[in-house]
This record gives structure tokens, sequence and C-alpha cells, in this order.
């Protein structure tokens, strides 16, 4: 293996008999190998967003010349108007310029962005479905279908970066618990007893009421708390394979303590962790949507579906805002609990040994 450019080293790794036996066992169980296919479908269209649902064209021409407003800003005097702020492209007059001159436009699929305001409902906001706005608006006049999308794709981009970010620190505190044992074990578990008695939310709206609650900032101060999900099942899994014969024969024969960790007994702990980041990807989008629906997690206006589940809520005349959020929200965390069950089968050593041949 030395020698050999990551790359390789990592298709060599994916491919061995025991991945190879995971993947079956994962495929079998056909309820979450098709969630798997319908979350990560999903979640692709969600991160093109701003195709899909856009208050701006996602191509025009005009004179001849092609135009890309969805990726680009152009003045409104581009396209003989007056001003040299961007283009309206939802004002009549811009749309008469462009069709005045022999041009077109191509709008996206929704021609709402998440905080496009519609002032063309016929009622007083929130309005109902209608061809217009398939979901209806909430209580801003914004398409519930547009921040139902943007919504998704926050949600999940936060709860894979705070799965991902808690997991690192809470895999390498159980190593190094687990590892070295005695005074550094005890150190921790009484310093992570104490840690996880902290009154979460207390500090979180305490927190909120003194700084403005940013994406960045609300990630960093989740990942504080979080990060001990992890530390329990790693730490068990370094007590128990610190004294196999293996680990000892790396001892004798000289090579470090990190190196030890890291390519032996570490690849051993991540089965654990891998079984588990599913069900926490799970809690952690589950988080966000409640401090969305409490008012104190993503800054005002932000497309969240715990905010409009809070709008529902607040405007029970309007069902088709709870409802909205509540069946997304529903569907994703059914689907992210259905993958977690097929890869907790896959690593289960009863079911992947019985796949030898």
């Amino acid at each position: 293996m030395t020698g050999q450019p990551a790359a390789r080293r990592f298709l060599f790794w994916k491919m061995t008999p025991l991945n190879e036996r995971r993947w079956t066992v994962f495929k079998r169980n056909r309820r979450g190998y098709w969630s798997l296919w319908v979350f990560g479908v999903l979640f692709g269209l969600s991160l093109f967003a701003e195709l899909i649902a856009n208050e701006r064209p996602l191509v025009l021409q005009y004179n001849g010349g092609i135009y890309v407003p969805v990726l680009r800003d152009y003045p409104e005097t581009e396209f003989g108007g007056f001003f040299e702020t961007p283009a309206d492209y939802r004002d009549p007059f811009v749309q008469n310029l462009i069709k005045d001159s022999g041009g077109w436009i191509v709008w996206p699929l929704i021609p709402y962005s998440e905080n496009t305001i519609n002032r063309k409902i016929p009622v007083p906001a929130p309005a109902p479905p209608s061809w217009d706005n398939p979901l209806g608006t909430d209580d801003q006049a914004r398409d519930v279908a547009a921040r139902v999308i943007y919504g998704f794709r926050i949600s999940v981009l936060f709860g894979l970066l705070l799965t991902i970010a808690s997991s690192i620190i809470g895999v390498w505190a159980g190593a190094i618990q687990g590892y070295f044992g005695g005074k550094i074990d005890l150190a921790g578990q009484r310093f992570i007893e104490v840690w996880s008695g902290l009154p979460e939310l207390f500090l979180l709206i305490i927190l909120a009421s003194i700084v403005t609650p940013s994406f960045w900032w609300l990630l960093g101060i989740m990942v504080l708390f979080r990060w001990t999900s992890l530390v329990d099942v790693v730490r068990a899994e370094f007590l128990r394979a610190r004294n196999f014969d293996y680990v000892r024969a790396a001892r004798a024969l000289g090579l470090g303590n990190g190196r030890i960790m890291v390519k032996h007994v570490l690849p051993n702990a991540m089965v654990a962790t891998l079984t588990f980041m599913p069900f926490i990807l799970n809690g952690s989008i589950t988080t966000l949507t409640a401090l969305d629906f409490l008012g104190f997690g993503l800054p005002p206006g932000s497309a969240s579906l715990g905010e409009l589940l809070k709008q529902g809520k607040n405007n029970l005349q309007a069902p088709w805002l709870g409802i909205s959020a509540f069946l997304v929200l529903a569907f994703m965390l059914s689907l992210l609990i259905f993958i977690g069950e097929a890869v907790r089968d896959a690593f289960d050593p009863r079911k992947t040994m019985g796949e030898r041949k």
C-alpha cells in the first residue's frame, strides 16, 4: 500500500470483501436503499434551488444578446431603462422593454425566490394555494413552495455540518479517553457529565438575546453541546481494543500512540460512528426546526421549516402553512430514519458474516 496514490488507497479500502458485503446488506434493505436515493436526489435538487425558484429569469434575449440574470446583476439601463440599479424583471415596464426588442424570457419553474413578495395576490396574505402559488403564500405574501425548497436546503446543510463537526470532536474526545484511560478518562468523563448537564436551550435563549443569531454563529454554539453524543460509543470501542494483541504488537514495534490510534483502532470505532450518524443528522435537523419554531434559530426572514410551522401556529385560518412544513419535515426525517436502519443492518456483524460465500 505504501506509495500508492490516496485515491487508489481509498478505492482499495472501499472494495474490500467486508465492505462489499456491507453494501450488499444495505441494498437488501429496500426501504433504506431507496430512501437514500430519494434523499440524495431531493438534496441535490435543493442545492440548485436558485434554478428552480427565483424571481430572476434563467436566461433572456434582448436586442439579439443573451443574458443570464440568475447568475449576474444587470442594470435597468442595459435593457433601455432609466435607472442604474439592478433590473426588476417582475416589473411590467422592464418586461415590455425586453418584449419590444423582439426578445424573450425563460423563467424558473417557480418565479419566486424565498423572500419575494407577491403583490398580485387577490386576497390579503396569507393567500390560499392557487395556480400562481401552488402551496399558497405566508403572512408576508411570500411563496410557500419557494420557502419550502430553500428551507429544506438550509435544514439539511445545517444538519450535515453540525453532524460532521460534532462527530469529529466527539470521536477524538472518545478516542483519547478510551486509549489512554486512567486519569485522562476519569477527568474526561467528569467534564462530560458536567457539560451535558448544562441547560442548552436556556443558554441559547440568553445568547440569542445578546447577539443576533446567524447560520454560522448558531452552528458553532450547537457544536459546543452536540459533540458529546458519540464520546461514549467511541470511548467504549477504544477501551475494548487498546489491549488487543495487534495493538500491543504495534507498541512493541515502536509505533507512536497517534499512529496506533489512527491506523489500528479508529477504523473499528468508525463502524459504530457511521451507524449513529444518520440518526445524529436527524436530531440536528429537528433541533434547528425547534429553535426556529421558538424564535431562537436562524435570523428573521430566513427560509426555515421551523419558521413556517410557527406561521402555521399563528395563522390557524391558513392550514396550508403548517401542513406544507410538517409534510416536508416528516418525509425528510422518515427518509433519514430508514437510511439509518439500513446502515445499522449493514454494519451488523451477524448479517455481514452471513454474506460470506
